[in-house]
């Protein structure tokens, strides 16, 4: 998973009971558990400037051993839920790397277009890699 994802690996287990701890009204954390083990996880932050205030962005990212068995899934459907009928959004947008063609399919099968490239967007492997930038507006 470290690999797909726009986060730095391995961070410690503080972080990301810190991180998941500071969920409020603007940024809800979601995980999928099997049994103790997490196995995906989701962020949805709403955009605090009054002028974007219906703008969300997504960050998501499944074990390697869980994907395409639905887990993304169900987490992105949890979130989008909460995104339209609980904060109202109208655009959510999320960023994704140009090779995670999975990714894009899940994203695409929500209804998320591809709106732009962004080229040398992030450093993965010692290697600047480019993004697209994914949005759904409803």
């Amino acid at each position: 998973m470290c690999r797909q994802v726009l986060q730095m690996p391995y961070q410690s287990i503080e972080v990301w009971r810190k991180r998941l701890a500071a969920s409020t009204e603007r940024h809800v954390k979601l995980v999928a558990l099997h049994g103790n083990e997490v196995i995906g996880s989701i962020g949805l932050e709403q955009y605090s400037r009054s002028r974007q205030s219906h703008v969300g962005a997504i960050g998501m990212g499944v074990a390697s051993a869980w994907q395409s068995k639905g887990v993304g899934s169900k987490l992105l459907a949890t979130a989008l839920d909460i995104a339209d009928n609980w904060m109202n959004l109208r655009r959510v947008e999320l960023t994704v790397y140009v090779d995670n063609e999975a990714a894009q399919g899940l994203y695409r099968k929500f209804g998320f277009e591809t709106e732009g490239r962004l080229r040398n967007y992030a450093v993965r492997d010692g290697l600047f890699v480019d993004a697209f930038s994914m949005a759904r507006l409803r």
